[in-house]
């Protein structure tokens, strides 16, 4: 296969200014995530009839909503199935049919959400959500969010009166779970999805816009890794001292050279990518193909290091999940981390292993070996979808070990 990608192109790129190398307060490093979906599929009538969905919608229109949030768009890259936006605070992620919001630090994630269902309402005519999802590791600097983030629970209950408000979406009720040791490492997601049309099985019947033309989308499936305490040699590279102050080079050229130095490149099989240094201390990494989506966000204050890891992805040429782990942690080289799949489920056949528990066995197989201890493991089942977490530390060397 050529190494050109036609169908992805760099529209656009902002130089954002190294004014964060004067910025000395602690900065929230695990990211907020709102996935928004308004149909099953892009193939879906309520999409396709009004052409390209979502993805129609200007950019200006965007920009409004993300100032609600508190972020600023710094470059957009147009893949063939999704546009990506790499904001000042993470990314932005628009397919004809949902939308994924990535922000960190102190940014009012939720607060975008009103404006994104008004959007969608009165650019694509789509006026009924078909599910949504909220979720987030749990914060470093608590005490240092605004707005509905300072609280799991005030989150929640935003979530639900916003929904409640709004029944014409077609929702049900939203339900909110704590996944992990409250008093230790632990990620927390919101679920909602259509209202229950009570049918007499119990089971729920899909809103009519929501219907596809065509085949059936493959399996929808997010694979995150948030990595801590990461080695002294993988943090190195983002300190800003590590380049040459009479440089010229552009942030998105320090990025390229970062990702190339420590081998983030070598994560996924060549794609458009888009890197950005913010006076080293942030470093910020983006791959488009087809529908594979790889965000990588890696946040250096001191002797604090965090890292995270999304992909929102479908098979195609991605490495596989043994292979992914592997080689994120053989880079990074964490001192702890968890591991997340959240992936859509159907009615397995008897006997079958569940992808969730197969899952479980693939993370323990690429780190156990690797020098790794699991802390914590769980397995939850929601309706269309499955979560399996695990947490790792590395084992301590005893005295006296080769």
């Amino acid at each position: 296969m050529s190494d050109q990608l036609p169908h992805v192109s760099l529209v656009s790129e902002t130089h954002v200014a190294d004014d964060l190398a004067t910025n000395i307060s602690p900065f929230e490093g695990p990211e907020k995530l709102l996935e928004i979906w308004f149909a099953e599929s892009a193939d879906s009538e309520v999409v396709t009839k009004t052409g390209n969905g979502l993805r129609s919608v200007p950019r200006a229109v965007w920009e409004e909503m993300l100032d609600i949030v508190k972020c600023k768009v710094l470059s957009v890259i147009e893949g063939k199935e999704m546009d990506a936006y790499l904001l000042s605070e993470s990314s932005f992620f628009v397919s004809p049919h949902k939308l994924i919001l990535k922000t960190c630090g102190t940014t009012l994630n939720l607060y975008g959400l009103p404006r994104i269902l008004d959007i969608a309402a009165e650019h694509c005519n789509m006026h009924s959500v078909y599910r949504c999802f909220y979720s987030r590791k749990s914060f470093m600097f608590p005490e240092r969010q605004l707005g509905p983030h300072k609280e799991w629970t005030t989150e929640v209950g935003y979530l639900d009166t916003l929904f409640k408000e709004r029944p014409g979406l077609g929702l049900g009720a939203g339900a909110g779970y704590t996944v992990g040791k409250v008093n230790g490492d632990h990620w927390l997601l919101y679920v909602i999805e259509p209202e229950d049309s009570g049918s007499e099985d119990g089971e729920q019947e899909r809103e009519p816009v929501a219907a596809t033309n065509k085949t059936t989308p493959p399996p929808d499936y997010t694979v995150e890794i948030l990595m801590s305490k990461l080695g002294a040699p993988a943090r190195r590279p983002f300190f800003y001292h590590e380049f040459d102050e009479n440089s010229k080079a552009t942030p998105h050229e320090r990025g390229a050279a970062t990702a190339e130095e420590i081998g983030i490149a070598s994560i996924l099989p060549k794609s458009c990518t888009t890197l950005d240094s913010f006076a080293g201390i942030l470093h910020d990494s983006r791959h488009t193909r087809g529908r594979v989506e790889l965000r990588l966000v890696r946040v250096q204050r001191s002797a604090r290091s965090w890292t995270r890891l999304g992909s929102p992805s479908s098979p195609n040429d991605m490495p596989t999940l043994l292979e992914l782990i592997k080689r994120v942690a053989s880079i990074f080289q964490p001192g702890h981390l968890s591991v997340t799949l959240f992936v859509s489920s159907e009615e397995g056949e008897d006997g079958h292993v569940p992808p969730i528990e197969t899952a479980q066995r693939v993370f323990s197989r690429a780190l156990v070996g690797g020098g790794y201890k699991r802390t914590d493991k769980i397995n939850y089942e929601f309706g269309g979808y499955d979560l399996a977490f695990a947490s790792f530390e590395k084992k301590r060397r005893v005295e006296g070990e080769n």
